[in-house]
Parts: structure tokens; sequence; C-alpha cells
């Protein structure tokens, strides 16, 4: 049963280097999958603010250049170790940073080239927001 009983916004950050690198991070939460860095929405703060909190939280990283990329719905998906109603507002950001030290949240990190994305195990989730992403960005 969930803890909640509304829907939970969130943002997520798919974090991209200078050499066009993402950033994912090994969360327990997710069941040892990949996935970007984020978390919720604080009374009274923006999606952007948060998403540079929750970034500098999560990775020790500081980003810029924010960019607003989809929203999703994830209703009680066993994919989180809790069932949660989550609305992820995902956006990309330029890592401005790039000493990642994670908090307790994660257990591992790596900077990956886009075309590796198949070769891991990412969460869906964070597979359509790098889609997202290289839909507007790749030429082509």
């Amino acid at each position: 049963m969930a803890d909640t009983y509304y829907p939970e916004p969130t943002v997520g950050a798919l974090i991209i280097d200078s050499s066009g690198r993402f950033l994912l991070v090994r969360s327990h939460k997710w069941r040892n999958l990949y996935v970007i860095p984020g978390g919720h929405i604080e009374l009274g703060e923006t999606m952007a603010d948060t998403l540079i909190r929750e970034v500098k939280e999560e990775t020790n990283l500081d980003v810029s250049d924010l960019e607003f990329l989809l929203f999703q719905e994830f209703i009680f998906d066993d994919s989180f170790w809790k069932q949660k109603h989550f609305i992820f507002f995902d956006f990309a950001c330029r890592a401005v940073s790039m000493d990642v030290q994670l908090n307790s949240e994660s257990q591992e990190y790596l900077w990956i080239m886009p075309e590796e994305r198949f070769e891991l195990p990412i969460d869906p989730y964070t597979l359509r927001t790098m889609d997202a992403y290289l839909k507007i960005h790749s030429p082509g």
C-alpha cells in the first residue's frame, strides 16, 4: 500500500558532460538499475531549483543550461522499492563540475556515450528520457 494518497511530483536530471556523455547512477531504490539523479519537488520550490538542489545532494555536481525534455507517469511500478505514484519532470542539463561524490542513495556512477545505453541495465524511464534528448539533439 502506498504511504501517500496523491501523486508525488519529482524532477530527473539527464546530466551531460562536455564530451556528450550521460551520467548514470546505480541505485538500490531502483532495484540496482541505472537511473538519472533526481527527487521530490519541495513545497514552494521551482522545478529548476529542485533539479539543481537534488543533483548537488546526490552527486555533488553543479549543473547549468536546464532544458525540459518530457514528463512521465509512474504509477505503482515495481521498478521502485516502494509502491509510489510519481510524476517525473525530466530535464537535460550540462555538468559545470566533474567531481562526482555520491550520497547514500546511489552505490556507483558512470559516464556513458549515448550509444552505450543499450548495453547496461538501465531503468526504462531513464531510457525514455535519453531517447527524448537524442530525438531533439541528434543530427539528421
